[in-house]
């Protein structure tokens, strides 16, 4: 059997009726990777033996009619997650001989399930940026273009999943970090709420803001990685509450949504704000009542940025050499986390319950709890800049100018958001859409976004740019003022600090 555009959840179904064994499918899944890697090079770590090991079980579990609801499907992790035994650089050159004695409680609930990892996907140095490029593994490239980026920081895994080379992956989001690669590489990436996905033991910085949460080709397979990982916890009963969405599946007819195209402030795209207004008009033909509103919120990059700075700084300054050996961009980063004030970190901690009370007083308002928005404003950019030029008519400028408007709040509120395709830019790359909810409302979300995904009808078949190459005219030049200058920055930075807590309300 060949595996070829089979999803997680057909995969399974032929594990089970012993249509291929977990061995085989391992196989043709690792001759997929060895190809993809070649070309793409998503993988940090190959873990080939340790899954054929995990195979074998499988088989003998699947011969008995046992096994867990994932046994025998080959899947990937995120470099940054604890593995037992394996290599732990979070991207970083730095970091290169840490091994963790310790697995995720994520990835215990993964292998418990009987899924088999067979790599682990690349990340930036310590998943600061929204590309996947490293000294440590070079670069990872879109498999719709290889010119250009596949977002990050789960970058790898992104691609792994959009070329086939396993049907899910395990990512991780700070600051969108799931969903802009889902976005870049046309796939579904979903974010859960905060705390859904237990994934202590893990690296300790940026703890309050990121989710582990799956990326697949289908909210369908996203859903069933979901339903392994998350567990009930006292503020919500996240499975309970997805078994009883499974039967009582929701339909978008008489379904109240919020739409919102810009936030009122976000940099889009002509080709992208186009392509969301049609989506948004098959929603309403599909019966769904469309409410126009968003927050009434100014960006959060400020309060994002602040807050997850200072923290990656907080941790890194009590090492004994903590500059040593990173990257610029990093250093970058851990400039400006060194300058930021324990003041101006409690302040971007304080307005975080700003934006939180907006979100809820917009749910409240119009009685509905799905809120929609594009998930980028741009199509995938060439892998020599660190982020886009412009963005419509606004000119992208290191740090605040953000080409990510709709990802931080997710992550400073808590909410579930999940990414799914919507079609493709003029560039001839994917465009996608966000659905996202209030915290523990992520059965809702999922559910909203699996009929959606029907009402769009993309094509979810593993994608392959490199057999069939197009002439990329975007502009390659790298811009030097656009790649450093944060000291540069921090007067501006200061004074936009200082505005912030102005705004803060409690």
């Amino acid at each position: 059997m060949d595996s070829g555009n089979k999803t997680a959840i057909e995969l399974l179904e032929d594990l089970r009726a012993r249509r291929v064994t977990a061995t085989e499918l391992l196989e043709q899944t690792i001759q997929r990777a060895e190809y993809v890697a070649e070309t793409y090079n998503p993988f940090s770590v190959k873990l080939y033996d340790r899954a054929r090991e995990a195979a074998a079980k499988a088989d003998e579990l699947l011969a008995q009619g046992l096994g867990g609801p994932l046994c025998g499907l080959p899947i990937t992790i995120k470099e940054s997650q604890w593995l037992a035994g394996v290599p732990l650089t979070s991207g970083s050159r730095t970091e290169k001989d840490v091994i963790p004695q310790e697995t995720s409680a994520a990835i215990q609930r993964l292998e418990e399930a009987g899924a088999v990892i067979f790599a682990k996907t690349t990340c930036p140095e310590y998943c600061l940026t929204g590309t996947t490029s490293s000294e440590l593994f070079g670069t990872t490239t879109n498999p719709w273009n290889r010119e250009r980026t596949c977002g990050g920081s789960s970058g790898g895994a992104g691609v792994a999943v959009a070329t086939g080379a396993g049907t899910l992956s395990l990512g991780g989001d700070g600051g969108g970090s799931i969903r802009i690669p889902a976005a870049f590489c046309g796939i579904v990436g979903f974010k859960p709420s905060y705390q859904a996905v237990p994934r202590e033991p893990c690296n300790p910085s940026w703890s309050t803001i990121v989710s582990y949460g799956p990326m697949a080709r289908t909210v369908a397979d996203a859903r069933l990685m979901y339903s392994v990982i998350a567990a009930n916890n006292d503020e919500h009963a996240y499975v309970d509450s997805l078994n009883a969405h499974a039967l009582q599946p929701i339909s978008l007819a008489g379904q109240k949504i919020i739409i919102s195209e810009d936030l009122g402030l976000a940099p889009i795209d002509d080709d992208v704000r186009m392509t969301f207004r049609r989506i948004i008009a098959q929603l309403k033909e599909a019966g769904a009542e469309v409410i126009y509103d968003h927050p009434h919120l100014p960006s959060s990059v400020i309060a994002w940025a602040t807050s997850a700075m200072y923290d990656t700084w907080s941790f890194q300054k009590e090492k004994d050499a903590p500059l040593a050996g990173l990257e610029q961009g990093t250093l970058d980063s851990m400039t400006f986390g060194a300058s930021i004030t324990e003041d101006e970190f409690n302040a971007a901690e304080d307005h975080r319950e700003a934006i939180h009370g907006a979100y809820q007083a917009m749910f409240e308002r119009n009685n509905c709890t799905t809120f929609i928005t594009p998930t980028l404003g741009v199509e995938a950019f060439k892998h020599s800049l660190r982020h886009p030029k412009y963005v419509g008519s606004t000119r992208i400028s290191y740090p605040w100018l953000d080409w990510a408007s709709f990802m931080y709040d997710a992550n400073l509120t808590g909410m579930p958001a999940c990414a799914i395709p919507m079609g493709l830019g003029d560039e001839g790359l994917p465009l996608s859409i966000q659905i996202q909810g209030p915290r523990g409302t992520d059965a809702t979300v999922l559910n909203i976004a699996e009929q959606l995904e029907k009402v769009i009808g993309w094509d979810n078949s593993p994608k392959d740019s490199a057999a069939e190459p197009k002439a990329d005219t975007g502009p390659d030049e790298f811009n030097e003022d656009e790649g450093k200058g944060i000291i540069n920055q921090m007067k501006r930075a200061r004074a936009l600090l200082s505005q912030l807590r102005g705004t803060v309300t409690k």
